[in-house]
């Protein structure tokens, strides 16, 4: 497991509180203002960042994270540009933990091995796959192990306990449960609908575990959070970026009352 994740749920968990994981897409509007964006999160409360890989074929992305995406790409965004994006970040914040979320074809045309070389060195702790389980993550997931790259794993609502086993097998980092069926955004999550199910993966798993989707407000973030080791914050926050036109200080304010929830 990257040192910086399981650190920072370390300092988390003393602090009697869950991580606090925005995410935003890398490139959207475009490279320095989402470097800009990027930088001022941590100040403003983030434990860990999510970084999307745009990507033109999404699935589990609702149409928020879709046109953010295609926006990032639209201005040139592409996986050697996301991981120097991510190199920047790390020259001024080196101690918050940075993972990038997408689909396996770019980093499959990357090459694999030259991916988690390249993101190892670019300060990347983890990566989610969202189109990648475990049947076909053999491959690349010793390579990713072998720089120090975690493979965060998603759990749906479907996942049933005999699933969860090979699901948690492999996995490092954290696990993220997605709390609703469907699409980012699209739904509001529930937190009595997922208690029992968070209780069924902690059995299976010494990981932290985290939730998102339908995850939006300050308060869906803070009846969240006594469940969960993290929460994350997504398509809400892509939104604002796309309607304050990415304005720093405006999306800072947010970002800090979204994480004001997370104390438990």
């Amino acid at each position: 497991m990257s040192t910086r994740i399981a650190e920072t749920f370390a300092r988390c968990k003393k602090e009697n509180r869950s991580a606090f994981i925005p995410f935003l897409m890398a490139g959207d509007p475009d490279r320095d203002a989402s470097l800009a964006l990027l930088n001022a999160l941590p100040d403003a409360g983030a434990d860990i960042i999510e970084l999307g890989i745009p990507f033109s074929d999404p699935m589990a992305d609702g149409p928020v994270i879709q046109q953010a995406g295609l926006r990032a790409l639209k201005a040139g965004m592409d996986l050697k540009k996301v991981l120097g994006l991510a190199a920047d970040f790390r020259k001024t914040h080196t101690g918050v933990p940075l993972v990038l979320m997408g689909y396996l074809n770019p980093v499959y045309v990357y090459g694999y091995d030259a991916f988690a070389r390249d993101a190892a060195q670019a300060g990347v702790d983890g990566i989610i796959l969202v189109d990648a389980p475990p049947e076909e993550a053999a491959e690349i997931e010793p390579l990713l192990s072998q720089h120090g790259i975690a493979l965060v794993r998603l759990i749906a609502p479907t996942s049933v306990p005999e699933r969860l086993e090979l699901l948690t097998q492999g996995a490092s980092g954290y696990l993220y449960y997605i709390s609703i069926t469907g699409i980012t955004g699209a739904a509001s999550a529930s937190p009595q609908a997922i208690q029992g199910k968070l209780e069924q993966i902690r059995a299976a798993t010494n990981l932290p575990v985290c939730v998102g989707f339908g995850i939006k407000s300050a308060a869906d973030v803070a009846a969240f959070a006594p469940l969960a080791d993290g929460v994350v914050v997504g398509s809400a926050l892509v939104k604002y970026i796309e309607e304050t036109r990415g304005d720093v200080a405006i999306v800072s304010a947010f970002v800090r009352e979204l994480a004001s929830g997370c104390q438990k």
